[in-house]
């Protein structure tokens, strides 16, 4: 039987591999990139695992939305996404998420300011109803403040009278994407309140600062990134929102139609490519918009640094 060559067994078995010194001795080399082992076991499952979710359920559809725009032609893809009506409806849609970011990400940050730093009756059923919005199915939301600022509602029959008009406008949208988003800002905000210590904030204070400045030049720069994140994630939800939209916003093209629910529309009259196409555009918008906002979040943290 013939046996293997302990040089060459130990050559392929041991990665990490020795030289001799000019004294005769031998040194210790580190062993090739390719050949290292990883600390943590399961990475080719982990990997595979990740790999797949990311081609079943983001990559392939992504391609399928494409292949199907694919199917007109430069002209017919040009004149559905930018008809009039389309482009009224992109900037309803940004719009109205823009704005509904904007109040999620500064109430958000208040409201967690007010969960983590105060402790009061009922603290925790507060904390609890941040979720509500996660669980609640988003037709009822529409449905429900659709009710309440209708000129007979309980909102409306005081707002109507002094010029303010929610149901069937982009102040409704505006308030029921506020509400789909408000939990984004408050989650990405409250963690990072929690884990900060005190001691820099004392620090400020011994030194003479104000209330003011030091939530400007101590916290504020903390929490940052957090907002922006909570302000990202709220502005993606609005842009694809729509089962509570499409109750309290009236639909009217031009005025209060957003490009979910011209895509519905496009679908209802069986122009499924149109439909696609607009959907890539909006699907583009989205990516550029966190393109941006992450590029402004890894800017802010450098700086912090």
């Amino acid at each position: 039987m013939l046996q293997p060559d302990p040089a060459n067994a130990a050559t392929h078995s041991d990665p990490q591999s020795s030289s001799p010194d000019s004294n005769g001795g031998e040194v210790a080399v580190a062993p090739h990139p390719l050949f290292r082992r990883n600390p943590l076991p399961g990475f080719g499952l982990g990997l595979g695992i990740t790999m797949s979710y990311m081609s079943l359920l983001l990559l392939i559809p992504l391609l399928a939305l494409m292949a199907k725009a694919a199917e007109l032609t430069p002209s017919a893809f040009l004149a559905a996404v930018w008809s009039d009506r389309a482009l009224a409806a992109y900037f309803v849609t940004f719009q109205t998420s823009l704005l509904a970011a904007l109040v999620s990400a500064t109430f958000g940050l208040l409201l967690a300011w007010v969960l983590v730093r105060y402790d009061f009756f009922g603290r925790r059923f507060l904390d609890s109803l941040v979720d509500l919005p996660f669980a609640l199915p988003t037709a009822v939301a529409g449905l429900v403040f659709s009710a309440l600022l209708v000129k007979e509602g309980w909102y409306g029959q005081f707002l109507v009278p002094i010029g303010i008009e929610g149901a069937y406008t982009k102040l409704g949208i505006i308030i029921v994407l506020t509400f789909v988003g408000m939990p984004f800002a408050v989650r990405t905000v409250q963690p990072v309140l929690e884990s900060m210590e005190a001691d820099t904030e004392e620090a400020a204070s011994s030194l003479g600062a104000s209330r003011w400045q030091t939530f400007r030049r101590v916290i504020f720069p903390a929490l940052w990134p957090g907002i922006l994140t909570g302000f990202a994630l709220a502005f993606a939800r609005g842009l694809g929102e729509y089962g509570s939209v499409v109750f309290i916003s009236g639909n009217m093209p031009f005025v209060t139609e957003i490009a979910p629910v011209l895509i519905v529309a496009r679908l209802e009259e069986f122009a499924y490519a149109e439909a696609t196409a607009i959907a890539i555009v909006l699907v583009a918008g989205s990516l550029a918009s966190l393109a941006v906002i992450n590029w402004l979040e890894r800017r802010s943290q450098r700086y912090a640094n």
